[in-house]
């Protein structure tokens, strides 16, 4: 590229917001910046619902900033080219990436928070530049309070000689179809009787957290399997209807009784599970008082009580952290054997060991 050819490129280039061409940087790094956003000029000319971009980061430094953005991408933020990448990454609620596994032939969905987003942007970065291409889906909160979705797939381009990375993609708002994916996950994710979520959803919440564990976005989580105690003996001294309003029942109890944070389902007949983020201690007292709270509960079918107690195993991931990668297979099959053994040893107790 010749030397007059360059800086009329740099003089547009910093017109649509870009910053490199007026620095210093290989003839080779020029010559496909100047291609990209000829390319990408020629596309929103044709008004294409895709919003095309460039994004550039240093190897090793926090800082990513846009080469260039789409006037349709500034529409949405409300803000100038200088301010894109600060706005746009204070609007994200959360983040999806996708992962395609072709020897399960099943696509794996990984949800990252805001808040893990600004903790280790540096980690992200390197993640997408092994992968060479990335697919997310974001979720952001723009000014006015309206919500979108904004599908992104790139291309990451890489420089070593002088050390800059290039993230070369389009954007595509897919609100409808996300508001219409997670109606459809919430109605069949909720168990009808109790109205808690299914044993479907602990895939999710499982995934979620080992991630996050792996990453060290946290230190330690336990998973809780419980069963009430005795539960045939319900249906068959009461009949099937008192059954169910004892499930109801100990499903209230179960949300009363656990904090905010915590998570809690049915996994299947009279079996529920619960999941805590914290030490095995604080998994142990979530436990605890839920299995003292359904003891102290008066369960009444037509004006008759129903005795009720829980039995609960439990383990913590720190437990099986010595053993390698944890599994979701793993923790279900440790907690049910302790479930195992709380009944053996009596019933209306947790287990957390052995």
């Amino acid at each position: 590229m010749s030397k007059g050819k360059a800086r009329t490129v740099a003089t547009n280039w910093a017109e649509l917001g870009g910053r490199m061409l007026a620095g210093r940087i290989s003839p080779r790094l020029c010559q496909r910046l100047a291609e990209c956003v000829a390319a990408m000029a020629a596309l929103e000319k044709i008004s294409s619902p895709v919003i095309p971009y460039i994004a550039a980061w240093r190897e090793h430094e926090k800082i990513i900033w846009y080469e260039y953005v789409g006037a349709r991408f500034l529409a949405l933020l409300g803000c100038d080219r200088g301010k894109v990448d600060e706005v746009f990454r204070q609007s994200i609620v959360d983040r999806r990436l996708y992962r395609y596994a072709e020897r399960e032939s099943k696509v794996k969905e990984e949800i990252v928070t805001q808040a893990e987003l600004r903790s280790d942007q540096a980690g992200l970065r390197e993640e997408v530049k092994r992968a060479g291409a990335v697919e997310f889906v974001y979720q952001l909160a723009l000014p006015g309070g309206k919500t979108i979705w904004l599908k992104d797939q790139a291309n990451i381009e890489v420089f070593a000689e002088d050390q800059i990375c290039l993230s070369i993609g389009c954007l595509t708002e897919v609100t409808k179809e996300m508001e219409q994916k997670d109606l459809l996950e919430k109605i069949g994710y909720f168990d009808e009787l109790t109205n808690l979520p299914k044993r479907t959803i602990l895939q999710r919440i499982l995934d979620i957290n080992i991630g996050n564990l792996r990453r060290g976005h946290i230190n330690d989580f336990v998973f809780l399997l419980l069963d009430l105690d005795h539960f045939k003996v319900v249906n068959d001294t009461h009949g099937h209807q008192a059954g169910d309003q004892v499930l109801i029942g100990f499903a209230e109890v179960m949300r009363a009784t656990k904090r905010h944070e915590d998570e809690i389902g049915r996994y299947g007949g009279e079996e529920f599970y619960g999941f805590s983020i914290g030490s095995l201690k604080n998994g142990i007292q979530f436990a605890e008082r839920l299995r003292q709270a359904v003891a102290n509960t008066d369960f009444i079918f037509n004006r008759e009580r129903v005795p009720v107690t829980v039995s609960v195993g439990l383990v913590a991931a720190s437990q099986l952290a010595g053993g390698g990668e944890i599994s979701i297979e793993e923790l279900v099959r440790v907690a049910d054997r302790r479930l195992y053994v709380a009944k053996e040893e009596g019933r209306n107790r947790v287990v957390f060991q052995g």
